[in-house]
């Protein structure tokens, strides 16, 4: 394995322990503020004041840098399919940590998470050497990656001023197609500015080239694009839907986009090309199967009695039965209790 690669790997895989502990560490500190306040689902803030919460941000931090620092060394291609791993550790620490049982079907996953990405790893392309900036900007201005650069603001364009008004609120496909499209662009910019980094570090400094603001610029856009649609999906959408498709087009369209723009497989055998892809397909094969097997959290009481009609009462009859009772009935049998929706607000 070439050394930039096994570098980015390390890097990728550190990533993943990060981000994966991230997610269980503050679900912890959500549950401790939750237990002595409003909790955060309800509208609460009070985990702002839960140490451990904090922690859990800090090491996401970590987590993201280290996957930064991954993408200087090595290819998109390896680096973005290896984010899958963050799903197995958040697994493995919520069966223990909290109490989310991990059944046969959620070890499979894990099993074939892991199993996709050696593949992916064993066969990755090597790292092309750059020696500035300015080449970063002439692969970016190269007419394919320019028609796939045109396409996708096109595309997303399209989804954000037509298809979110009409479609928005009951095709999730809008939504995650408007983050999918712009983390790859993401993805090529964050790449360039880390390069750029890396140059201006080794003593040939970037700084002063227009061309690494303009990276600048591109990145801080996507992501802030990126990052309001995917809110938008989880806020609208089953997280344990909209995770694993969010992870297919999204790593998808990163490898086009990177394949395009660095030329990832250029020289490469069309056996090593098929390679990479079946081991990105079991990957999404394993992370799929894990989000299926999650335990969805439990509904609170007054968000499940928050559609009934403040007009009609259920009432719970002595030997068990229930039915409705509108107000304007005087009819009035032998109950146990009453129970009116405001009740559990």
């Amino acid at each position: 394995m070439y050394t930039g690669n096994l570098l980015g790997f390390g890097l990728a895989v550190s990533s993943s322990a990060f981000i994966g502990s991230s997610f269980i560490i503050k679900k912890k500190g959500l549950q401790r503020a939750g237990a002595c306040g409003t909790r955060a689902r309800s509208g609460g803030y009070g985990y702002l004041l839960e140490p451990l919460w904090w922690i859990g941000m800090l090491t996401m931090v970590v987590g993201e840098f280290a996957n930064f620092i991954a993408y200087i060394y090595a290819p998109a291609v390896l680096v973005t399919p290896l984010g899958a791993l963050s799903i197995i550790v958040s697994a493995i620490l919520a069966h223990f940590l909290l109490n989310e049982k991990l059944g046969r079907m959620g070890i499979l996953g894990c099993v074939l998470c892991i199993v996709g990405s050696t593949v992916i790893v064993i066969h990755a392309p090597a790292e092309h050497s750059i020696s500035s900036v300015e080449e970063i900007w002439d692969l970016a201005t190269q007419p394919a990656f320019l028609l796939y650069t045109a396409s996708a603001i096109a595309v997303v364009l399209f989804l954000v001023l037509y298809c979110e008004s009409r479609y928005g609120q009951t095709n999730m496909m809008v939504y995650i197609g408007v983050c999918s499209i712009n983390g790859s662009l993401t993805v090529m910019s964050v790449k360039a500015i880390g390069i750029a980094i890396k140059l201006t570090l080794e003593g040939s400094s970037q700084v002063a080239r227009y061309q690494t603001w303009i990276f600048v610029m591109v990145a801080v856009t996507c992501i802030i694009t990126q990052l309001n649609y995917l809110n938008k999906a989880l806020d609208t959408f089953n997280t344990a839907v909209v995770s694993p498709i969010y992870y297919a087009m999204f790593t998808s369209f990163t490898i086009l986009a990177s394949a395009i723009m660095f030329k990832d497989w250029s020289g490469q055998s069309v056996s090593t090309i098929i390679s990479v892809l079946c081991g990105f397909m079991t990957v999404l094969s394993g992370t799929m199967i894990l989000h299926s097997t999650r335990e969805p959290d439990p509904q609170p009481i007054s968000d499940m009695y928050a559609s009934l009609s403040p007009q009609i009462s259920w009432i719970v009859h002595a030997n068990g039965e229930i039915w409705k009772h509108k107000d304007n009935d005087e009819s009035c049998p032998e109950v146990v209790a009453i129970i009116q929706p405001d009740h559990f607000k």
